[in-house]
């Protein structure tokens, strides 16, 4: 997903416009279930590496972009539309893709021509013009990758705390290695051979249709799909979407040592309002359904609880062990 400013201009003026856009990204995995690959944000545009189990992109991306505008508005005392029309959107394929899509986002950053990444540059390395941009250039060109701080890239190849809300596995896993540290050493070397090499493939060219990347064999099931109905109904009508509630607490208890009916209510116990988040994060559940599932606390009282978590995480090791185990607890089991 990528968004312009209108008439190509900026949409981040500061840091705190920035700030508040990935307090935004935050808000995503709760409010619509969505799971956040990656992101970079320039000062006039951003992309964002999403993919979205409950098939509501148009309702992510809208919700997104109408909630920065007002807010960016409000704070630069301007009027209009800050976007250069409907976000834009393009469906990737396997892991293969994937890999290349977040390498092109988190490349943003060094495309410039400066560090000889320009497109007229880009088109100068297919010809027998080709230089080497020497160890001088290649140095410039990683430290500026590196020391980007808005993007997703220092997450991955452990240069900056990783967001609570940044789903960063089935990347690192797609690079190869056994290990933590050998997948994100294999990330870091993808992404950074090509500016060794001074070599930028322009990901975009193989998009069929304006609208899909990916293998023939995709691109054809895909086609297949539109000739039905739109993706978005398909996926909606055929997914079972989130993760039951009894599973949830199924995990939730096999982490805690304890059952449900014991801790649901005990003050201070963190095993209920992890469930609370977990159900709203990986079951999609409402507010009232969680409300009533725990034993008819008030709506109010589940959003502070399912808030409290977001937070913990951001900032305790321990809390985010412990989400981390229930999820992987989750995964284990046969839904």
């Amino acid at each position: 997903m990528t968004a312009r400013g209108n008439e190509r201009r900026a949409i981040f003026r500061d840091d705190r416009d920035r700030l508040h856009f990935l307090e935004l990204l935050g808000e995503l995995p709760e409010r619509f279930g969505t799971r956040l690959h990656g992101w970079v944000l320039m000062d006039n545009h951003f992309h964002l590496l999403l993919e979205t189990p409950e098939a509501n992109l148009s309702r992510t991306g809208q919700w997104l972009n109408v909630s920065y505008s007002v807010w960016f508005n409000r704070r630069h005392q301007r009027s209009g539309h800050l976007f250069q029309g409907r976000f834009g959107a393009v469906l990737v394929g396997d892991e293969g893709e994937w890999l290349e899509v977040a390498r092109y986002v988190h490349l943003n950053p060094v495309r410039v021509a400066r560090l000889g990444l320009s497109k007229q540059d880009q088109q100068l390395q297919k010809t027998a013009g080709a230089r080497d941009p020497g160890a001088r250039r290649v140095g410039e060109r990683l430290r500026v990758l590196r020391d980007y701080r808005w993007s997703s890239y220092g997450a991955y190849v452990g240069l900056r705390a990783s967001p609570a809300w940044l789903t960063r596995q089935a990347l690192l896993g797609a690079c190869g290695g056994r290990t933590a540290g050998e997948q994100r050493r294999a990330f870091e070397a993808y992404h950074e051979a090509p500016l060794r090499e001074g070599r930028l493939e322009r990901v975009w060219d193989r998009v069929v249709a304006g609208a899909v990347l990916g293998s023939e064999r995709f691109v054809v099931e895909v086609r297949a799909a539109w000739k039905r109905r739109s993706a978005e109904e398909v996926h909606s009508r055929d997914l079972s979407g989130g993760v039951p509630w009894e599973s949830v607490v199924g995990a939730v208890e096999a982490v805690h040592g304890g059952r449900w009916t014991e801790f649901r209510d005990r003050h201070g116990d963190w095993g209920r309002d992890a469930a609370l988040y977990l159900g709203r994060q990986r079951g999609r559940l409402k507010l009232e359904e969680l409300a009533e599932l725990s034993g008819g606390v008030g709506y109010t009282a589940v959003a502070q609880a399912i808030r409290r978590v977001r937070q913990q995480i951001q900032g305790d090791k321990a809390w985010r062990r412990r989400i981390d185990a229930v999820s992987e607890q989750l995964s284990k089991m046969k839904m």
